[in-house]
């Protein structure tokens, strides 16, 4: 493992970007911050099956992404899809919850992406619902495209990598990218994850890819055939 830095900062498409151990990217010259696979609401869904979680995933999550915007200042917000867990989500949330992310969309520029969960998000807590966007260099989307998207930054896979260390054998949810084009893990606490092994991620990056793990403290690039910088 690099254990240089406190950061990890990778360029995709000559842009330069900022990895952070919360599972969210942070964009610099645009002030933005991106977030993947919240899934707010995962809980309650799994609650009215009988499988009973500790509800309080959906208040973790806004508070994470408050103090995020705090941290970097940032003005921009980008969602990248599966923001809520389905179609029913937006309305289990509490009073709080509804005042705490209606605040968020009033408070910078919050841009909704539409994911396979949540299609239609509720609009009625602010912010634009878009199917995609692309500033800059980079182009936001919730499931990555086939082929050679140079740019291209997305979610939807659930990135996880297996790291051994110390005889103890340790599964972390991480990022991936090969310079040209990144995969953010799942923001949110109850979200599954995808080895990076799987053919559904490797087949996206036809010259190898890096993995970047995120540890207790920081980020770190555990291994893959590209790196970017640390």
């Amino acid at each position: 493992m690099d254990e240089s830095g406190s950061d990890c900062r990778i360029t995709v498409n000559g842009e330069d970007l900022v990895l952070d151990v919360s599972g969210a990217l942070w964009w610099p010259a645009e002030k933005t911050l991106v977030v993947a696979d919240v899934h707010f609401e995962k809980g309650s869904a799994y609650a009215r099956t009988g499988q009973f979680l500790p509800p309080y995933d959906t208040r973790t999550a806004i508070q994470k992404i408050e103090h995020l915007l705090r941290r970097f200042r940032a003005e921009r917000v980008i969602a990248l899809g599966d923001s809520f867990h389905d179609g029913g989500a937006g309305g289990r949330l509490d009073l709080e919850e509804r005042s705490a992310l209606s605040a968020l969309t009033k408070a910078v520029d919050f841009l909704w992406v539409e994911g396979n969960h949540d299609p239609e998000p509720p609009s009625w807590l602010g912010g634009r619902i878009v199917p995609e966007i692309a500033i800059g260099g980079l182009s936001f989307r919730h499931i990555p495209a086939e082929g050679d998207c140079r740019g291209e930054v997305a979610g939807h896979l659930h990135p996880a990598a297996r790291l051994s260390r110390g005889g103890l054998s340790l599964r972390k949810r991480c990022f991936v990218s090969d310079g040209s084009r990144l995969i953010l893990p799942a923001f949110g606490a109850y979200a599954g994850g995808l080895d990076v092994r799987d053919r559904a991620v490797a087949a996206l990056f036809a010259r190898g890819f890096g993995v970047y793990a995120l540890g207790r403290q920081k980020v770190y690039f555990v291994g893959g055939t590209y790196q970017a910088m640390t």
